[in-house]
């Protein structure tokens, strides 16, 4: 009965009752014992169970912002700005001098990345007509967008052409734009299409033809993740070797072949529907960061060549032979694997939580990167007047450096004050309804 009282009071949860309340009644002692024995048994029943939902569960939306993909969207929209100004020694400084890979394979992934988050989540929720018809909208908004940037930097292009006193169209020519200042009539339908674009203006509408039929994709990625990103390889692989691509006007294909740029979208929406996670251990291995390490070193010594020919003597004939061209319209593997290298190694050393974000110096991209639409149309603009700044007034490198300075101050500035009016509307709208966080920033 001793040894009895002593497992009973071992066993038992503390209660209200005194010692002797305990133990004088054996018998209901003993029933509350097998109570708690059962309860034990089916709280480990239930953990099981919750491990099983955890593992078959679709992939959760996280919660709260993802500011890397603020980030490096930002600096991508940055790079850009300053890439589409030629003659540019700030353009030194880019990725596309170290590398195979540049700002456009960044953007890309990342509007993959967050397009899968956003209508992933409203697929998931509402269903596929819904989530679709958001996508589309979406897709109006980029198309209503590029028509606007396009009669703006058209008549951008020919103020600035009078303004120069210049009777060669030079600048017309530049940013292929005189066809539509000889044959306006035709070529703005043409612009219509998407199958006129002028310089600066070729990846919005690569946004747009991937954007649209988006949602028979994610519905596939969220059914069969592999299969989706298995088909998409198929596809770019096809492309290789078919050279499917969509016509552009007045002759030539699209500068970015949506056909073969798919593949790196699809590969952002896998990443974000789980893919990241399940390459998380793989790409935090100190064997996949070496090799990673080891391909940017070889495709930097590869760009070296670029600036300075006599290095190329030392690049094998055969490795020539089967590198080149290395060509960005088609997405080449070369560039492809450069920028998934890159990715490798960012995402080792920046990590969700990393305390950089909150430097004062890191805030103007993420801002940037938080409006990515407005801050790209903004940038098409910034580059053509800086271009025409350098080359009417002074082409030094002083002036250079000047001006990618005062565009991407701009660009900040717009971006902070676009954040302000915002976070205005979002206070006036809080009686009246909460808004779903984006985790990813920005827009789709």
């Amino acid at each position: 009965m001793r040894a009895w009282g002593l497992v009973r009071r071992a066993n038992a949860p503390r209660g209200h009752r005194s010692e002797g309340e305990r133990t004088a009644d054996p018998a209901a002692a003993a029933a509350t014992a097998t109570a708690d024995v059962i309860a034990v048994a089916g709280a480990a029943r239930d953990k099981e169970a919750s491990r099983g939902r955890e593992l078959t569960a679709p992939p959760v939306v996280a919660s709260s912002r993802d500011l890397r993909l603020d980030l490096f969207r930002g600096i991508a929209l940055w790079l850009i700005f300053v890439d589409h100004i030629p003659h540019n020694v700030v353009n030194w400084f880019t990725l596309r001098n170290y590398g195979f890979s540049d700002a456009a394979e960044v953007f890309i992934f990342i509007s993959g990345y967050t397009a899968a988050f956003v209508y992933g989540r409203a697929m998931r929720e509402r269903g596929f007509i819904v989530a679709g018809l958001r996508i589309l909208k979406r897709v109006w908004q980029l198309y209503v967008a590029h028509v606007f940037l396009f009669a703006i930097f058209m008549a951008q292009i020919a103020y600035f052409q009078t303004a120069s006193n210049l009777e060669n169209p030079v600048y017309a020519e530049e940013v292929r734009a005189l066809d539509f200042m000889q044959r306006p009539d035709e070529t703005i339908i043409q612009a219509l299409l998407l199958a006129f674009k002028p310089s600066y203006m070729d990846i919005l509408p690569l946004y747009i033809m991937l954007l649209l039929f988006f949602a028979p994709t994610l519905w596939l990625l969220q059914k069969n993740a592999t299969l989706a990103l298995a088909l998409s390889v198929l596809i770019y692989a096809g492309n290789w070797q078919f050279g499917w691509n969509l016509k552009s006007y007045p002759s030539g294909h699209w500068f970015f072949n949506p056909v073969a740029w798919q593949l790196l979208f699809v590969f952002g929406a896998w990443c974000a529907l789980g893919g990241a996670e399940r390459l998380a251990r793989v790409l935090r291995s100190p064997a996949m960061i070496s090799i990673a390490v080891a391909y940017l070193a070889f495709a930097f010594a590869i760009a070296l060549t670029w600036h300075f020919p006599r290095l190329a003597y030392y690049v094998p004939s055969w490795l020539r032979e089967w590198m080149y061209p290395i060509d960005k319209t088609n997405l080449d593997v070369l560039r492809f694997s450069h920028f998934l290298a890159l990715a490798a190694v960012t995402v080792y050393f920046v990590r969700p939580n990393w305390s950089g974000f909150g430097s004062p110096l890191l805030k103007p991209p993420i801002l940037c990167g938080q409006h990515s639409l407005e801050i790209f149309c903004l940038g098409v603009f910034l580059s053509f007047a800086g271009h025409f700044v350098i080359v009417e007034f002074y082409g030094g490198y002083l002036m250079q450096v000047l001006v990618s300075l005062a565009g991407i101050a701009v660009m900040t500035g717009v971006a902070t004050l676009i954040s302000w009016y915002k976070s205005l509307e979002r206070g006036a709208g809080a009686a009246r309804r909460r808004p779903a966080v984006d985790p990813t920033g920005g827009q789709a």
